[in-house]
């Protein structure tokens, strides 16, 4: 894991990428924020790309390739699975459908969105900062 690389967002609402934006300027950590609102535009970003994300955050319903989809494709590629990039969903809800689903894909973490700002700064600063302290067989020296 590359823990200066960018930080990947997939999420097709808007406002919610507004927010996040926001949420990422007031915390000021020094990685690169990329926005995708479609998930056949992250997955075509991650292969072709040179550098190597820190994590990525997603959404879960989008249209075309929803997260369980691209998940599976990352998943399932044996370049992008050996960079060790987290994979995290971050929802609207949690069925429980959704949850095992992603769980069965091998994601690291479900987290359904905070309905409040600090709430939500609150919660992507834990990620980030517990990513920061991961380790990953691909970085250790």
């Amino acid at each position: 894991m590359n823990k200066t690389g960018p930080i990947i967002v997939i999420e097709d609402d808007s406002d919610d990428q507004e927010l996040l934006n926001e949420v990422f300027k007031e915390l000021n950590f020094k990685n690169e924020i990329i926005f995708f609102g479609e998930g056949e535009k992250a997955l075509d970003y991650l292969i072709k790309a040179a550098i190597e994300p820190f994590l990525i955050l997603s959404d879960i319903n989008m249209p075309k390739l929803n997260g369980i989809e691209l998940r599976e494709k990352i998943h399932t590629n044996e370049d992008l699975r050996i960079k060790c990039i987290p994979y995290l969903f971050f929802s609207t809800s949690a069925e429980q459908k959704h949850v095992v689903d992603a769980y069965s894909k091998s994601v690291q973490g479900f987290f359904v969105k905070p309905s409040s700002f600090d709430k939500l700064k609150r919660t992507i600063k834990i990620i980030i900062e517990y990513w920061q302290e991961c380790e990953s067989p691909n970085y250790i020296k």
